[in-house]
């Protein structure tokens, strides 16, 4: 029986020490759930373990097949050119050693579903129906890029939690490096007529950028005391992150890879992007906190190797 690939999570990394724990302890579940198989996990950058050590580590157990999922809502840089830059360097480290490279989580219908069960922890459990949220704007906060594409990927998580699900409207917003921000996305929705907004962090774990969400969110409340402001949570390690994983998993042992490119502005000339178009693949390292307004893109260069070498 031949043995199936080794599992890589690759995350993109903090310096808050709970967000990266949470990443670590989501990493040990995983490998709880499938103990057949060999499961580890590494960071781009701020955080420990670098992705080079779970490499190694994996290389270590005799692994010298793997599929490689980036735990990342959007394709921003990070899964677009870093992770798979850093994939290339441990190839040419680790001699013999090949790999799958699987596309990010986002926007999915279990991860939708998280979402809603967020919004309705926020509204204390008693907006259940279309009837019930009829007044509910939701304001769905991403962390923001320099690619056009990744911020897209963000409205369109907001169309797809707004539909069927009753709420007066879903709007977006972003943390940082993408208009609107926080501030400007809560007064988007009152002049839109919203007097009841949930502000939803579109986040898998805690950190520094889902911290700075809910410190906007309360100092725009704080300004604005008739409107009813609330802070909902992040995903978090729920279930259906789990089995989402673990299906990302099996579409790269498959080969199923099924990535839109018809809006990368690596492969397309996008309207102000078009210097970017056919850029040589650079990694590079943020000098920051995640997200933090230092250029994040700019220097991305990637050739975007991200789906067409499967």
């Amino acid at each position: 029986m031949t043995t199936p690939p080794a599992l890589l999570i690759a995350g993109h990394g903090t310096r808050d020490e709970a967000g990266a724990e949470a990443f670590r302890d989501f990493v040990r579940e995983l490998g709880r759930r499938r103990p057949d198989l060999p499961v580890a996990g590494g960071f781009i950058e701020l955080s420990p373990p670098p992705l080079t050590e779970a490499v190694g580590e994996l290389v270590e157990r005799g692994v010298r097949r793997f599929a490689a999922v980036p735990l990342m809502l959007v394709s921003a840089g990070h899964a677009k050119g870093d992770i798979p830059a850093a994939l290339a360097r441990e190839k040419e480290r680790h001699p013999g050693i090949s790999y799958t490279y699987g596309r990010p989580l986002g926007p999915h219908p279990s991860l939708l579903q998280v979402l809603e069960r967020r919004l309705d922890e926020a509204l204390g459990g008693g907006a259940r129906t279309p009837e019930d949220r009829a007044d509910v704007t939701v304001l769905l906060v991403g962390r923001g890029s320099t690619d056009p594409d990744a911020n897209s990927e963000v409205h369109k998580a907001a169309r797809l939690l707004w539909e069927g699900r009753g709420y007066a409207g879903v709007e977006t917003a972003f943390v940082s490096l993408a208009a609107p921000d926080v501030p400007s996305g809560l007064d988007r929705c009152v002049k839109l007529g919203a007097r009841r907004i949930v502000v939803l962090p579109y986040f898998l774990f805690t950190g520094i950028l889902p911290d700075r969400v809910r410190q906007q969110t309360e100092g725009w409340a704080s300004a604005h005391p008739d409107v009813e402001v609330l802070s909902a949570d992040v995903i978090g390690p729920e279930p259906e992150l789990v089995d989402l994983v673990m299906e990302r998993y099996e579409e790269a042992v498959r080969g199923d890879l099924r990535m839109n490119c018809d809006t990368c502005v690596y492969r397309i000339a996008l309207p102000g992007f078009e210097d970017k178009v056919g850029l040589p693949q650079q990694p590079h390292f943020h000098p920051d906190d995640d997200g933090d307004h230092h250029g994040h893109g700019h220097s991305h260069g990637h050739g975007h190797s991200h789906s067409h070498a499967h």
